[in-house]
């Protein structure tokens, strides 16, 4: 980028830049762990496990800073509990994944009654339907 004077110099040179989020407190390096939100309305400060993304509404701490956290008088803190290592899937997660790329691999039959007949694969209320985890769907197998 140009201005009348020259080329615009960064005032952080990129290379020096971490890409660890690190603590939101002033001059604290340190790499953050836990995630602060205000809930404004219910006069509530949450403390959990660090964001998945930076938001700018929310505070990234460090684990000294997240320990030692108060709030303001009148208001609650909710502290949940930190994750201790990187996230991974449960083997639940795992099988409802597989089910529902085996269940957008086959191909959906019409049954008599047009699209929105019974048996239609992908409808609310489908009776193989055993439950739902957010758009996921866990069915009977068709031999049980």
């Amino acid at each position: 980028m140009e201005s009348r004077r020259g080329p615009l110099k960064s005032a952080v040179p990129s290379n020096v830049v971490s890409p660890v989020r690190r603590c939101s407190r002033t001059a604290c390096g340190r790499p953050a762990v836990a995630t602060l939100t205000y809930v404004y309305a219910d006069s509530t400060a949450v403390l959990g496990p660090l964001a998945t993304y930076a938001e700018p509404h929310c505070y990234d701490l460090c684990s000294e800073h997240s320990e030692r956290l108060t709030a303001p008088r009148g208001w609650e803190v909710v502290r949940l509990a930190l994750d201790t290592g990187p996230p991974r899937p449960s083997g639940d997660d795992l099988e409802a994944l597989a089910n529902a790329v085996r269940e957008a691999a086959r191909p959906h039959e019409r049954a008599p009654g047009g699209p929105s007949g019974p048996g239609q694969s992908g409808r609310e209320g489908d009776p193989r339907e055993v439950s739902r985890r957010g758009h996921l769907r866990v069915l009977r197998s068709p031999d049980s």
